[in-house]
């Protein structure tokens, strides 16, 4: 998505041309942000975590956080939003994005420098930086006397790591969801390490997971549940040994493992 948005935006000047709910901003007021953010150039589209960033000129950048239901789309003038449509900003050359959020969990910031660094020191190493190591995994997860599901989930540990592709190189690892983060092996470290980052770049690879809403910046459903070994398969054979999925609650998030194959020792 991150690619569409930048290839359509980049150095485009933005204006408000919508902003119906104003709880989705957390920083700065909304006055504020009716008063930086017109005219700002975008300069380039990345990602923090779970947090879309927009790189603005003058030092400011535009978060942004779909939460459960958001998405962002790039439409032509021609476009008209829809209900759930809470955000409009209108680029130079006629075309708009859309913040389509149904259930109003989006949230959106307005950052300065300082704010950027504070967003950035909230969250753990990112799982697909050519810094994040097996050393690395292991040093974040050590001594930590939680559920290793529950810290994979957890921002502060590692970020962007989201539901689905935890329980999915948890399964590739062969590493139990109730395990404690602490009694992992440097074997199973390794391993894991070696699962989150072939799962993420399978996910990149099919555009995403679409079980409900998700759809990149074009309106495109994502084809990476179709290769999901054990999410969302309650009952379905274990394409390594053919026990049936099982699904548990961990952390108040569903969860999915072969019993057989990730055994709990």
């Amino acid at each position: 998505m991150l690619t569409n948005i930048f290839e359509l935006v980049y150095l485009r000047k933005a204006r408000i041309e919508k902003l119906d709910w104003e709880r989705m901003v957390e920083t700065p007021s909304v006055a504020d942000l009716y008063a930086l953010l017109p005219g700002r150039t975008m300069q380039a589209v990345g990602r923090r975590a779970k947090w879309i960033l927009v790189t603005l000129d003058a030092g400011w950048t535009l978060a942004v956080h779909l939460r459960m239901s958001g998405q962002l789309l790039v439409q032509g003038p021609e476009a008209t939003p829809r209900s759930h449509v809470h955000l409009v900003l209108a680029l130079a050359d006629g075309r708009r994005i859309f913040f389509d959020d149904e259930r109003k969990f989006g949230r959106v910031r307005l950052l300065d420098a300082a704010g950027l660094r504070a967003l950035d020191a909230s969250f753990g190493p990112e799982p697909l930086d050519p810094c994040f190591t097996p050393g690395v995994l292991g040093q974040v997860l050590a001594g930590r006397r939680v559920k290793i599901k529950v810290a994979l989930l957890d921002q502060r540990i590692i970020a962007g790591l989201g539901n689905i592709y935890a329980s999915e190189a948890l399964w590739l690892a062969k590493i139990h969801p109730l395990r404690l983060a602490s009694s992992l092996t440097q074997e199973e470290i390794a391993r894991l390490y070696s699962a989150i980052r072939q799962v993420l770049a399978v996910a990149i690879e099919n555009q995403g997971s679409t079980l409900r809403n998700y759809r990149n910046s074009y309106g495109e459903s994502g084809q990476n549940q179709d290769h999901f070994q054990v999410y969302d398969r309650r009952d379905a054979p274990c394409a390594n040994c053919g026990t049936a999925v099982m699904r548990i609650v961990v952390g108040q998030r569903s969860t999915y493992f072969c019993p057989t194959c990730q055994p709990e020792v």
